[in-house]
């Protein structure tokens, strides 16, 4: 893992010249994207919600810059027939919906269908990103997903596994609470304060490595 770190941020230095000739401010940010589509190159960054993949890219370029760490996307936006045979596949392995709800949501209630999750590797990357992440939105949700981190507002209460978020967003105006996702009310699209609210956001946006 640290000669292919090593052989990468290589990659990244030789490719910052033509970066700069395509972007002179961002020269280090694009070179380190096409550097780890390069380490990672079955990683998709398409159907991200454009805050996620702003967040997302802004993080690892910090991440690769400053720490020597790789993080690479395993799985981002899926689509909901995609999310669907996850679940289905996920409910004949363990035999019940209850149990497969403990590590897959329908497409109904996940945040790869809306475009805000995202799971990540290595183990490595994933520590760094729970560490630094909140600074730019990405929270690791779950206790038992390491990998899996979602682009929030505000710092969501981390639960045990996913099945637990979806019964606070169900239960939660019983206890006189509205409904949740997490600590944040989930909205019908993202709230547009978050892009005013980080000015990096717009420098990095519509970057597809």
């Amino acid at each position: 893992m640290r000669v292919l770190a090593a052989v990468t941020r290589l990659v990244a230095i030789m490719l910052v010249p033509i970066a700069f000739c395509r972007a002179p401010g961002r020269a280090r940010f694009l070179a380190c994207q096409w550097a780890l589509s390069l380490r990672f190159p079955a990683e998709d960054l398409r159907g991200l919600a454009p805050e996620t993949l702003a967040a997302f890219t802004h993080a690892r370029a910090e991440a690769f810059w400053r720490d020597g760490q790789l993080i690479g996307l395993t799985s981002g936006y899926r689509d909901p027939a995609e999310q669907r045979r996850i679940f289905l596949a996920e409910v004949r392995r363990t035999g019940s919906v209850s149990a497969a709800r403990r590590r897959v949501l329908p497409p109904e209630e996940s945040g790869h269908v809306r475009g805000l999750a995202l799971d990540v590797r290595p183990t490595e990357g994933a520590r760094w990103l729970e560490r630094h992440g909140g600074r730019y939105g990405l929270y690791r949700v779950y206790d038992n997903e390491w990998w899996h981190f979602e682009y929030r507002t505000v710092e969501p209460v981390r639960l045990p596994h996913p099945d637990a978020a979806s019964w606070l967003y169900g239960h939660g105006a019983e206890y006189g609470q509205p409904q949740t996702y997490g600590n944040e009310t989930w909205p019908d699209v993202t709230r547009p304060d978050a892009v005013d609210a980080r000015p990096w956001l717009c420098e990095g946006r519509g970057i597809r490595p």
